[in-house]
Order: C-alpha cells, then structure tokens, then sequence
C-alpha cells in the first residue's frame, strides 16, 4: 500500500507567466515516481499524482522543490500571499522614467530611433530583448540552458554545446522571422490591417509590461501564449541526447510561450518584408544574448536576487511607456489623433 499512487495538489511560489507553467510541469514530470503533473497559472498550483509511499505533504512538497529552486520555484502546502510591494515603486519609477529621458535624448541627437510612425524599430526590439532576456518570461528558456547543459557537462563537454545553442538561436530567429515577414508581404495588409495589429502589439506589450510589475495578478490571465502542445514539444528537444542538439534547442526557443518574442513574431508579419522581419527578430535575439550568455557560463539570475522586485518594476515601466508610444502613434498614423510627441 506505500507505494500506492496518490493525487495531490500543492501551491507553487514564484509562478508568473505561461512559460513557468510549461517549465514546473517539464521538470516534476521527469521525477520517477511521478506519473502525472497539471500546473495552473491560475491557481498557482501544481497537481501531482505519483508513488511517494508514507512521506508525509511536507516532506513531498520539500522533494518536489528540489528540481525546481534553480529556476526560483518553491513547493508549498500553504497558498502564496501577494504582496504587491508598492514601496519598490520609490526606486524604479526614477530608473524608468530616467531610461525613457537617456533615449529621447539619443533620438533627438540621431544615434537611435526608438519611435517612428507607429512602427517597432530595430533599437526597441533590441530593448525589449534585453528586458525579455532579465524577465520572468525568459524562465523557459534558461530552464532548456540549464536542462541542456547538465546532459553535456556529464560527458565533459561544456562550451561547444553553448556557442552552438547561441549561433542556432541567432541565425534562426533571422531566418524564422524572415519567413513571418515574407508570409506578410503575401498578404497585401490594408491600412485598417496594419492599424488593427499595431493595436494588437501594443496591447500585449501593454499586459506584459504589466504583468512586469508584479500588483495585479489577474492580468496573468491576459497573457497570450504559444499553443502548449507546440511549446512542450519544443522544450522537449533539450532532452534529446545528440551532437546537434544545442542547435536544435536554440531553434526551439523561437517556438517557446515567451510574451515578448510573440509580440515581436506578430509585429514581423507587418513588415511584408524577409529583410526587415529577419532583421527585427535578430536585433531582438542579440538583445537577448548577453544574459542568456550569463546563464550559460554562470548561475546568473534577476529572479533570484534581492532585488528583482525593483527590476522587475522599472522593466514593466519601460515596457508600458513603450506600448503607449506605439499605440498612440498607431492612432496619429490613421489619422484618429492629431501628433502628440515630436520624436
């Protein structure tokens, strides 16, 4: 009778978007005496049925934590209060604002161009790169990193697998986003189009940035994500053992449930163009780069500092101030608003 199967649920602290579903359910799957997991985003929490034999909740839910801690997840018995820590504010509303004024600044003076015409520029998808690459959202794919790595590191090899991830992740997010655009520019966009999925980018660049500030946990709900069985299989490939799979691992990243990549995927399809949706994925990609690359060669991680909240604050501030750049600028374009900002 102990090593009869038991249905249990437990609370999951730490979960903050879709990928964080995909990632606590990859990693307690692969558990042996684990023979279903089901997380809610919704809930937060995990349902798990498996042998665990005369353990006791707390003990269970101690174990189930272990695969989980380096990717800031914790499993407990007692639901997770929110704290909406509004004091954090004091520090990142004055970085914020401080990041938006530095860009103005190079945009008026020519070395960048964050706005124009409604459209997402080169530079704000580098930006938005960097800040997807320090979020939540970016749970996944570090999770794949790390999942990725320790496969390798047991055969001695830990370099080669990570410059391959990297250049199969750069060259395919080109080439994806590419075709997205060349798939755009078979379909003559009209201007009522163009307009409706500037609206839609910028209302999903709006909920993530939202999302970013960590005081309404509704808008989780909101959160648009990769269908799960295309997300799951993608994540499946960091399991396969193969000379080629960093390669295919940082192909699989453009598929994953990242909020960020998919607003940027559906902005590409506007383009109507190869070059320039290949070229807006890339500059995208590169902005990823640098901390993913710290994730491979450290145990880097925003999440787990002391600090995150007050990142993740400044980088949900950015994020909005950019959505309603581009919202009201899709509005001047169509001619529903007069200009507002002369940038």
């Amino acid at each position: 009778m102990e090593n009869q199967n038991k249905k249990l649920t437990f609370h999951v602290h730490g979960m903050h978007c879709n990928a964080c579903v995909l990632l606590t359910e990859s990693e307690l799957k692969d558990l042996p005496n684990i023979t279903y997991v089901k997380s809610s985003l919704k809930s937060h929490t995990v349902e798990v049925v498996g042998g665990f034999g005369d353990k006791t909740e707390i003990e269970i839910a101690q174990e189930l934590t272990i695969p989980l801690r380096p990717h800031g997840y914790t499993i407990s018995i007692e639901k997770q209060t929110h704290n909406a820590k509004w004091k954090e504010f004091n520090i990142a509303l004055p970085i914020a604002l401080g990041f938006i004024i530095l860009f103005i600044v190079l945009q008026k003076m020519g070395i960048v161009n964050m706005v124009s015409s409604g459209n997402v520029t080169y530079g704000t998808a580098f930006v938005i790169g960097i800040i997807a690459s320090l979020s939540t959202c970016m749970a996944v794919v570090g999770g794949l990193l790390l999942s990725m790595s320790a496969t390798f590191a047991k055969e001695g090899d830990k370099v080669r697998p990570q410059i391959m991830f990297h250049i199969g992740r750069i060259v395919s997010f080109f080439i994806l986003g590419g075709v997205i655009g060349a798939i755009g520019s078979a379909f003559t966009l009209s201007t009522t189009a163009t307009f409706i999925l500037s609206l839609v980018i910028g209302i999903v660049m709006l909920i993530l940035g939202i999302n970013l500030l960590g005081i309404f946990p509704w808008a989780k709900k909101l959160q648009p994500s990769m269908p799960k069985f295309i997300a799951r299989h993608a994540h499946g490939v960091s399991k396969l053992s193969h000379t080629l799979t960093p390669l295919l691992v940082g192909i699989a990243t453009f598929f994953l449930p990242c909020g960020f990549t998919q607003s940027m995927q559906l902005y590409t399809l506007t383009t109507g163009s190869f070059a320039k949706g290949g070229l807006t994925m890339l500059a995208f990609a590169l902005g990823t780069l640098p901390v993913l690359a710290l994730i491979s060669f450290s145990s880097f991680s925003i999440k787990n500092s002391s600090k995150s909240g007050i990142f993740f604050k400044s980088a949900g501030l950015i994020v909005i101030i950019f959505a309603l750049f581009n919202l009201i600028n899709s509005l001047v374009v169509v001619g529903v608003i007069p200009p507002i900002f002369n940038f």
